[in-house]
């Protein structure tokens, strides 16, 4: 098939492109580089802002001439305390580029969409594991557009739309140096980037109601996150198919001070850490229920822990 990634030139969307191509799929990619790297990808990038006043013209021409089988949407601002303190500014791109997009796509009656969603619509909820029927109540803009983004992708059925939405949960690791995540936003990378400065990394909160203290999380290995597009996309491709929304995480849990222990093994350094008090907004647990994917896609992730941890350690 031929594949439009949006964000294509990013840390997931470089990995997305590598996977789809291992696939057999041919690519293109689109990005504003704000933060995508255009060498890490190779198949032909265009440079452009989907919530930009002229993107929905650009890509109905784009749409008409390469006559794309599925859309992959990636494009997106993505962080938390950022979106708290510009909203405007993450619900103008999140939402404004979907909607550009989604309008070229009706125009050009291309109607298979990967949906990039977060485990952030789901807040702070209080269970083992979280599933896709927990009601979601997101606590920050961030979280708030992609759980709209979601309603605007079911909501094109109308038109015929078949759509997936793919809520990724604490994506880390990378399959080559050269597509590494080089934002540092996340535990993993920010801890790896406090060693390499000499300095001890930070743990936010060490008197959580969890085994250790600490704060747990469901890292899942972002090559294996790449491979779930693949998955969606030939699920779209079935005549009959429901709409869907999918987790994507391993299912299993790790803390804090597991992932630094990881990182102690991967880096050979005994290391020390800073713990500080809370950061607002931190739910104690959050852990995917993968049953739907692996029923569904028959999806199943390959790599644990000390492989997503060693993988970002030695592209460092």
């Amino acid at each position: 098939m031929k594949l439009l990634v949006t964000g294509g030139a990013g840390y997931i969307g470089s990995h997305v492109i590598r996977a789809a191509q291992a696939a057999g799929h041919s690519t293109v990619a689109i990005d504003n580089l704000s933060t995508g790297v255009s060498n890490r990808i190779n198949c032909p990038l265009i440079e452009l802002d989907l919530a930009s006043p002229g993107a929905q013209g650009e890509l109905i021409s784009l749409m008409k001439s390469e006559n794309f089988d599925a859309v992959i949407h990636l494009a997106a601002r993505k962080q938390v305390g950022e979106s708290v303190q510009q909203p405007e500014g993450y619900f103008l791109d999140n939402l404004g580029g979907l909607g550009n997009l989604l309008l070229a796509m009706r125009a050009t009656n291309l109607k298979s969409l990967v949906f990039s969603s977060s485990a952030a619509t789901y807040g702070m909820p209080d269970v083992e594991s979280v599933s896709e029927d927990e009601s979601p109540k997101p606590i920050n803009p961030y979280g708030q557009t992609k759980l709209i983004g979601e309603w605007m992708v079911k909501n094109a059925q109308v038109w015929g739309l078949k759509g997936v939405n793919l809520r990724y949960f604490n994506v880390a690791g990378t399959a080559t140096k050269e597509l590494n995540d080089t934002a540092a936003l996340n535990l993993i990378p920010i801890a790896i980037r406090a060693l390499k400065n000499s300095e001890a990394p930070k743990v936010f909160g060490a008197d959580y109601e969890t085994p250790d203290g600490s704060c747990i999380r469901d890292y899942v290995h972002v090559a294996d996150l790449a491979e779930a597009h693949i998955r969606a996309v030939a699920y779209l491709d079935q005549e009959q198919r429901p709409f869907d929304t999918f987790n994507v995480g391993t299912g299993n849990g790790a803390s804090v001070f597991e992932v630094l222990q990881a990182l102690r093994k991967a880096s050979g350094e005994n290391f020390a850490w800073d713990v500080q008090g809370r950061r607002a907004g931190d739910p104690p647990r959050l852990v995917a229920n993968v049953t739907r994917i692996e029923q569904t896609l028959g999806f199943t992730t390959k790599f644990g822990l000390e492989e997503i941890v060693q993988s970002a350690w030695d592209a460092s």
